[in-house]
């Protein structure tokens, strides 16, 4: 019994340590000019894609279209007040849906990423790969560069084929680190976030089809207190935070409200950097490489 669960012991053991060996670390990150913290204000803008996919309801759909007709203008707007450049992860059917509001937000300066195609990854490698150039071809083609970042599960190797520089979806650290596919052979920067800073996590009512127990519609002053403490203990700590909105969900009068009360008092600290994603992953590749 005993040599048995030493045994299990071992196996468990060796696929942590073969996991742990997929993410490596940046140490000694610091920011340019003097910079204590990294804030990437970042919009996942699916509208009713994801939606669509879980053949949700009418009513539900509604909820995505409004993101695309009121909340991205309401965020563009916001970013642009404050003179932040935010990146937006869209997906590449959004540029038949709403491409004005995309050119709008490369006018601004924003950064424009890949979210898919239509918001999930095929598991068959052709088709996968068909998906992702079908969405670099379309967001180029509105706002006039190819995506450099992925919000997605798309494979490493893939992404590195085709010229993407970093992922902002895996969350194994809570400042930028290196991550390497299951083979070793694909290694990319990525740009973690958490979903306890991400507004759908607290807003969204009948999100993905979940029972009455589970929805919830928060008050934004409790957000905003969420939040800012998030912020604060990595302002302490000199590190990063990537905050995720959805035009959907944040872009409501009075969580477009919270964001700049957030946003405002953010920027009463000294050493604040609001870049956009390409910016610290041009950042961290350049003096930090894996």
């Amino acid at each position: 019994m005993t040599s048995q669960l030493e045994q299990e012991c071992a196996d468990l053991c060796a696929v942590a340590q073969r996991y742990d060996a997929r993410h490596r670390p940046i140490t000694n990150l610091t920011w340019p000019n003097g910079a204590r913290i990294a804030v990437n204000m970042t919009a996942d803008f699916d509208a009713m894609l994801l939606r669509r996919l879980l053949n949700e309801p009418p009513m539900q759909l509604a909820k995505g279209e409004f993101g695309g007709r009121v909340g991205i203008w309401r965020l563009i707007e916001l970013f642009d007040s404050h003179s932040i450049k935010a990146t937006f992860f869209v997906p590449g059917r959004i540029c038949e849906l709403y491409p004005q509001a995309l050119r709008a937000a490369a006018r601004s300066g924003h950064e424009i990423a890949d979210h898919m195609w239509e918001h999930h990854v095929p598991k068959d490698p052709v088709m996968e790969h068909d998906h992702l150039l079908k969405t670099a071809n379309a967001l180029e083609a509105i706002v006039g560069r190819r995506p450099l970042g992925s919000r997605s599960d798309h494979t490493l190797g893939l992404l590195k084929q085709e010229g993407f520089l970093y992922i902002s979806h895996d969350s194994a650290d809570h400042r930028p680190y290196y991550l390497r596919d299951a083979d070793g052979g694909n290694t990319m920067l990525n740009l973690p976030f958490h979903y306890a800073i991400d507004d759908a996590m607290f807003y969204s009512f009948a999100w993905l089809g979940s029972g009455n127990a589970a929805q919830r519609i928060t008050d934004p002053d409790r957000v905003f207190d969420l939040w800012w403490a998030a912020f604060w203990q990595q302002y302490r700590a000199g590190g990063y935070l990537n905050i995720v909105v959805h035009p959907f969900v944040s872009g409501r009068a009075l969580r477009i409200e919270m964001m700049d009360r957030l946003i405002t008092r953010m920027k009463t600290l000294p050493g604040v950097w609001f870049p956009t994603c390409e910016e610290v992953a041009r950042h961290c590749l350049a003096n930090f490489p894996a």
